[in-house]
């Protein structure tokens, strides 16, 4: 019986069988939904249903679109003084 660790509370779980990536199950202490995502040595990490990660995208997308808005952009609030033509910059792709 091989034996893995549950990551929320870490309380060692006993995994019957042969383990395959994949399989999912709860933790026995804290109910946590956990899959097997390595067999050799066992890894158990959190599941995440395609339901709730397809939600959590939405409601990045939709706060996204509300934090930008191109009429909150005022050229007078730019101000000279605060750019520096001396200042090195780097290219990012060198």
């Amino acid at each position: 019986m091989a034996t893995a660790y549950c990551p929320d509370c870490g309380r060692a779980i006993r995994i019957g069988g042969e383990p395959k990536v994949g399989v999912r199950l709860e933790c026995p202490s804290c109910h946590a939904e956990l899959e097997i995502v390595e067999s050799h040595p066992i890894e158990l990490d959190w599941t995440i249903s395609s339901a709730s990660w397809d939600d959590d995208e939405d409601d990045w997308e939709e706060e996204e679109e509300e934090d930008w808005d191109d009429d909150d952009w005022d050229d007078d609030d730019w101000d000279d003084e605060d750019w520096d033509e001396d200042e090195d910059w780097e290219d990012e792709d060198e």
